[in-house]
């Protein structure tokens, strides 16, 4: 296991300059593995306290965005896409997703709505009935 991992980080790179900026060129298997485990993130639930109880604020925004990341990668949608399907900003959108704001029930409803469109959606154009 550890060879795996020290492996992947002597990954052969190269830095080339693009318009002036620098740039690190990677294998592709590798920046498909990063983007992988990027995309694993889900914010934390918050810790409870001394008496066992979690902040209810808190641990309901990160519920909610837990939520909304895993129905948005089930259907294929990236956060821009839901957004604009949505009708609302995708720096909005970001910021629930990271549990840092509680969103209006409007706007729930919205990211909902447009959820189960286009897992319908999807559902039709690879499978015929969604399951």
């Amino acid at each position: 296991m550890r060879a795996k991992t020290l492996k992947h980080r002597l990954a052969r790179q190269e830095y080339v300059l693009r318009n002036g900026r620098r740039m690190v060129v990677l294998e592709e298997n590798e920046y498909n593995r990063l983007r992988m485990k990027a995309d694993e993130w889900e914010p934390l639930l918050p810790e409870p306290d001394s008496d066992g109880n979690y902040p209810a604020v808190e641990y309901a925004r990160a519920s909610l965005a837990r939520k909304i990341i895993r129905h948005r990668r089930r259907v294929g949608l990236t956060q821009v896409e839901l957004a604009r399907r949505a009708g609302i900003r995708p720096e909005t959108l970001c910021r629930i997703e990271l549990g840092n704001r509680t969103p209006a029930i409007g706007t729930v409803q919205k990211i909902d709505r447009a959820l189960k469109k286009a897992e319908a959606e999807f559902g039709r154009l690879e499978y015929g009935v969604y399951s």
